[in-house]
């Protein structure tokens, strides 16, 4: 592929969130300081927003791997689960034990609580995140503010880090859930990268992939950021297949042209099918040709055979 034409040492574009490619935008480190504040001893929520593909779960996994000895992590990813399901869901992520057929809330939180009581005794803290968070229902999100009740006297055994789409602050601003939603002690929401942040975005992900230049052009760049709007899930596809468009054209540079023909192929249906719908149709054109042609070259014969037909049945009559 074109990580060996370009000198690279894996993809530098890949949407999965390694936490090495993670750009140190101004905001991005904000958002971590706001997120380790929001887990620090007397903390019981904190909440990262942040529009689809702007780096949240890129910003979570930076975080877990930035934590000390000493701090357990329980990561939820599918948050669409009952209020048991949930407390469940958490106790598989800290390893607690607990009946496989339980269907109890109060047995598991019971579990729960004994755990987070060792675990104070031990030194060793414990956070929950949970992703996609704007999926969770109301009975889910009342039981997890009833979570933070976990206590000693001097600080919370429970912190948990909320993160979803804006409409999980829309959610949070409902009447009923004011009693949560006033236990958040630090908010952080993710904007999109401007265009100078696009072009520092790039260049430090071809820099992380082992490349000490940028091989996209000012152009290609300013072409990338007008084709994303500054959402780095957007811009890792359409940069990936811009470097492959430029590998298979032989080129050393991603100029504007190859992005503007990945931009096509990733967004509107793919140069790939303009061209082989171009294809068909000239193969259609060629048949359709082909057969008049046969048509025409056969049709003189058809019309001579009955007229000398015609002629010779003239003559018999007349003798």
């Amino acid at each position: 592929m074109y990580t060996t034409y370009f000198g690279l040492r894996e993809r530098p574009f890949s949407i999965t969130p390694d936490p090495r490619f993670l750009y140190p935008s101004p905001q991005h480190q904000e958002a971590l300081g706001h997120l380790r504040y929001g887990i620090g001893e007397n903390s019981g929520f904190a909440l990262l927003t942040g529009e689809v593909g702007t780096g949240k779960t890129m910003v979570i996994r930076s975080l877990i791997d930035q934590l000390p000895d000493g701090v357990n992590v329980a990561l939820i990813t599918n948050p669409n689960l009952s209020a048991p399901e949930l407390v469940a869901a958490i106790c598989d992520e800290l390893k607690i034990l607990y009946p496989p057929t339980t269907e109890s809330l109060k047995t598991l939180i019971d579990l729960l609580n004994h755990y987070l009581q060792e675990q104070h005794q031990l030194g060793q803290r414990t956070v929950v995140i949970i992703d996609e968070a704007q999926n969770l229902s109301r009975e889910s999100l009342e039981q997890i503010r009833l979570l933070t009740n976990l206590e000693t006297h001097q600080e919370k055994l429970l912190r948990i880090i909320l993160v979803g789409q804006p409409e999980l602050r829309k959610l949070l601003q409902r009447h009923d859930l004011r009693q949560l939603s006033q236990r958040i002690t630090a908010r952080y929401h993710l904007n999109l990268l401007s265009a100078d942040q696009t072009r520092a975005y790039v260049g430090h992900r071809l820099a992380i992939a082992g490349l000490g230049r940028n091989v996209f052009t000012v152009a290609a760049i300013r072409r990338v950021y007008r084709l994303t709007h500054g959402i780095p899930r957007l811009i890792n596809a359409l940069c990936d297949r811009a470097l492959l468009g430029a590998y298979s054209e032989e080129l050393l540079t991603v100029t504007p042209a190859v992005v503007n023909r990945a931009g096509l192929e990733l967004f509107h249906g793919g140069t790939n099918s303009w061209s082989r719908n171009l294809v068909i149709a000239a193969a259609s054109a060629i048949a359709i040709v082909a057969l008049l042609a046969i048509v025409w070259l056969t049709w003189p014969d058809t019309l001579i055979s009955p007229a000398a037909d015609s002629g010779q049945v003239s003559r018999s009559g007349a003798d």
